[in-house]
């Protein structure tokens, strides 16, 4: 049966050093690009898929997050949860289970930018997921990003099924940011800072996760000239460039 989620969370708290200068006085998901906030691409996508409450955390810059969410025009209805010290991916989202509820929501990382293909990401998100997992995980090939993401995350059988790369191997995709996941994946997770890995690895060890590959364009967005390439090939899609191939 194939989930609707009315909840999500935008992981907004880091403090993104790899994207300085430009995230000096700037919170990472308050960039722009294509003339809209990371953070507004995000909150319209899960407008897009149903998503009627998303929490937002948020730690270096928060003011500013705060101030734009203020003047963001519903929908999505939002919640700021500000956080005193970081709480890492998994403790954010931890964190937030109150605001979340007990069903099935989406988390997207606040720096995620991605341009769906025929069928919204988010959706097939949802029709990838049933009770036998805790998660369905959106990912990237590596193959088609423009720029430097090391040897990769995972691996993806034929089934969806991920596996983690052993040591030194190179595998064919990174997790793209968003996932869609039950409350259930953080049973046992301890209050305070932790990375989602920890919840992965099990739900991993367990075959409780499962993976989508993205099917139109995601971009890699950790250093400014990421944000700048991002730009251009946006423009080229807009102009018709054919120096861009990605159209």
């Amino acid at each position: 049966m194939t989930v609707f989620p009315h909840s999500a969370m935008v992981l907004a708290a880091g403090l993104a050093t790899r994207m300085r200068p430009l995230t000096d006085k700037t919170a990472k998901p308050l960039l722009r690009l294509g003339g809209r906030t990371l953070l507004d691409h995000a909150l319209d996508h899960l407008v897009d898929a149903g998503v009627e409450t998303v929490a937002v955390n948020a730690h270096w810059q928060a003011d500013a997050v705060a101030a734009h969410l203020a003047n963001r025009p519903q929908p999505p209805r939002t919640v700021l949860l500000r956080e005193a010290h970081l709480l890492e991916t998994g403790g954010g989202v931890l964190a937030a289970l109150p605001v979340l509820g007990a069903d099935p929501f989406f988390v997207v990382n606040g720096d995620a930018f991605w341009l769906n293909g025929p069928i919204a990401a988010l959706r097939r998100l949802t029709l990838a997921f049933d009770d036998s997992v805790d998660a369905v995980l959106l990912v990237q090939r590596t193959s088609h990003i423009h720029a430097d993401v090391g040897y990769g995350d995972f691996a993806v059988d034929k089934w969806g099924t991920p596996r983690r790369r052993k040591e030194r191997e190179v595998v064919p995709y990174i997790y793209a940011g968003v996932q869609l996941m039950h409350p259930r994946l953080l049973a046992g997770m301890p209050e305070g800072a932790f990375s989602m890995n920890r919840a992965w690895d099990i739900a991993l060890a367990a075959g409780r996760l499962r993976a989508v590959v993205h099917d139109g364009i995601w971009f890699h967005l950790s250093t400014p000239p990421d944000l700048v390439e991002a730009e251009q090939i946006l423009e080229a899609r807009v102009t018709g460039d054919a120096r861009w191939p990605w159209r």
